[in-house]
């Protein structure tokens, strides 16, 4: 088996669980013939000892992705075998079984990194992050068609990441036929995607029982929902009674797509949907003294590098400091960041400030994450990316 070599001291973070080798971690690379892209290798540290077994893309900065400690062959077995794990977990937890929409597989979190695969109903949505999982993308999908047996398999490897793997970014169907537009049972919801259009792979899975969480506090209240989408949040609380929802959304398609969730559900008229850009709005409302009972702030990711961490963290005070000078006492707002680079500390202390800007004391309700469907490994912190906190003015 080809080998890539760790030069010394580097081999901590592998020894503590995590599963990404890069390229300055590296002391060589041994085989005959020499790996290609996209080959099994073992992973070995500058005393030979063995840390794993991966797969290999000189061409990107994380050079190496360990799928085992095990010195086992990374076949279709393997993969079969990784995947029915991922399937079974999410059986036995019924928050996740009994609903219709739910990833069946994220990545490293499921120890396939470079692997989602999302399901809506009868459907199956798949993103091929990496060059080795590119490279094995047939097998992956002739083992999803015997464990599955869906109706349609849609790609939607259009993410901008695949070009550090030397991928081009690409989507489509690769097996069966579909229109693209299909209909999955949510938690308290029904929700119509576009698969092949619509972001990510078509829902924020992510956030399923942080719709449930928030929904409990809506009843009979006034609802802000910024950064909308395809409504979650807004139909999560106008089937929770709400008093009145209004929903922000700056895209005219997700809008559209929201409003069919709205008619789908039999909510046409109790949501009110305004299509802008949510900072704008925040600002004018605060401007004209608006008030709500409970305001939510699920906006997409405002830095995805190190180096606009600055700016994020002023988009982040400058939303939350808007919405809690619109909640009086006993408001509730929920508040999000899917920024990876924005950790936990970091972005409590943002909605901290934004507080005392504000004049408002808050009490935290509850710390909320993203949904169990998307496992978290603690020695790997980029499985940890949807970070929340429910809070309640005093």
């Amino acid at each position: 088996m080809p080998s890539v070599f760790l030069k010394k001291n580097k081999e901590r973070r592998l020894y503590s669980g995590h599963s990404w080798v890069y390229s300055s971690e590296i002391d060589r690379i041994t085989g005959d013939p020499d790996p290609r892209d996209g080959d099994a290798v073992d992973i070995r540290d500058h005393k030979d000892r063995f840390f794993g077994r991966g797969l290999l893309n000189t061409h990107s900065q994380i050079t190496v992705r360990r799928f085992t400690t095990q010195k086992e062959e990374l076949d279709r077995a393997f993969f079969t075998r990784r995947i029915e794990e991922a399937l079974a977990y999410r059986r036995e937890d019924t928050s996740i079984s009994d609903t219709g929409a739910f990833r069946v597989v994220s990545s490293e979190g499921d120890q396939l990194p470079g692997l989602i695969v999302d399901q809506y109903g009868d459907y199956l949505v798949i993103q091929a992050l990496t060059l080795g999982i590119d490279q094995r993308k047939g097998q992956i999908v002739e083992i999803l068609r015997e464990l599955f047996e869906p109706r349609a398999i849609v790609e939607r490897s259009d993410v901008p990441s695949r070009k550090l793997e030397g991928l081009e970014e690409t989507k489509g169907v690769l097996f069966g036929e579909t229109g693209a537009i299909v209909r999955a049972q949510f938690a308290g919801f029904s929700i119509e995607v576009n698969l092949l259009e619509d972001q990510k792979t078509g829902f924020f899975l992510d956030q399923r029982d942080n719709y449930a969480e928030v929904a409990r506090h809506c009843a009979g209240k006034r609802v802000l929902d910024c950064f909308t989408y395809h409504g979650g949040f807004a139909l999560a609380a106008a089937v929770a009674s709400a008093k009145s929802v209004e929903s922000v959304e700056i895209s005219e398609q997700a809008v559209a797509r929201a409003r069919k969730n709205a008619e789908l559900n039999g909510l046409t008229g109790k949501i009110q949907f305004v299509c802008a850009n949510a900072f704008d709005v925040l600002k004018k409302y605060d401007g004209d003294k608006r008030q709500y009972d409970v305001i939510v702030l699920d906006p997409p990711t405002f830095t995805r590098t190190r180096e606009n961490v600055e700016g994020a963290l002023r988009g982040y005070k400058e939303i939350n400091l808007r919405a809690l000078k619109m909640l009086p006492p006993g408001g509730i707002l929920a508040t999000f960041t899917c920024s990876h680079h924005i950790d936990a500390a970091l972005f409590k202390s943002v909605v901290v400030e934004a507080a005392a800007d504000a004049k408002k004391t808050v009490r935290l309700v509850k710390v909320l994450t993203q949904s169990p469907d998307h496992p978290i490994l603690p020695a790997i912190p980029e499985t940890e990316y949807l970070r929340g906190l429910l809070l309640e003015v005093v």
